[in-house]
């Protein structure tokens, strides 16, 4: 049998090394986090909010959409990673949310040339887009529209590129009895992923669990 003392001090020093690995020394990155909670807003963990960036640069993102704004946290996670120079396209519906993110991005020293916010549905918007343009698309929106984000997901991406959805388990997408239509939108969306060849998928449970596919081809 396993000697509880050695278990104890091995959780205790992972979970004080994965306390300092993953703490946001930002002052103003803390203050969104509580101003989300403030507003009811869902903001992506800082493991998330560390792979974001890590993703963006591996890729050397240089255009990158992000359905959801929310209060910046993401959107500065994807910013600090991509090249210098990058752009960030971030779509919301309520401009205040944006409003507080730019102050943000801002405050982080992100010029304001790096940061393109459109206050709008996604799915209005993103038809405007122009195909083949993006590097990485975010999304951490309304789990019902994923299907239809995903098909503009397709078109939007240059060949390699990534798209991620956040909030995999929070629909409970993995109980068979939860039928709403959220739940279902995300199965759509396991099922669309492992069926179409032009995806290299993976489903990370960081956070809320993580959607996460790399455009292959684009027959």
């Amino acid at each position: 049998m396993p000697d509880t003392a050695i278990t104890t001090d091995a959780a205790r020093f992972t979970e004080n090394y994965l306390g300092e690995f993953d703490a946001e020394h930002a002052g103003d990155l803390r203050s969104a986090r509580t101003h989300a909670e403030d507003l009811g807003l869902t903001c992506v963990s800082r493991q998330v909010a560390s792979l974001l960036e890590l993703l963006a640069a591996s890729i050397q993102a240089q255009a990158i959409i992000e359905v959801g704004t929310g209060t910046g946290i993401s959107g500065a996670a994807l910013l600090e990673g991509m090249k210098a120079g990058g752009v960030l396209t971030s779509i919301d519906l309520e401009a205040e949310y944006q409003r507080n993110s730019k102050e943000l991005f801002n405050s982080l020293g992100f010029e304001s040339n790096r940061t393109r916010l459109i206050a709008g549905r996604a799915l209005d918007v993103l038809p405007r887009l122009s195909d083949s343009a993006y590097d990485l698309i975010f999304i951490d929106a309304d789990p019902g529209e994923y299907p239809a984000m995903l098909n503009q997901a397709k078109r939007l991406l240059r060949i390699g590129g990534l798209v991620i959805f956040h909030g995999a388990f929070a629909t409970g997408m993995a109980d068979p009895a939860t039928r709403d239509y959220e739940a279902t939108a995300m199965r759509d969306i396991a099922t669309e992923l492992r069926t179409d060849s032009d995806w290299l998928p993976s489903l990370l449970t960081l956070g809320e669990g993580l959607f996460l596919a790399s455009l292959r081809s684009r027959e």
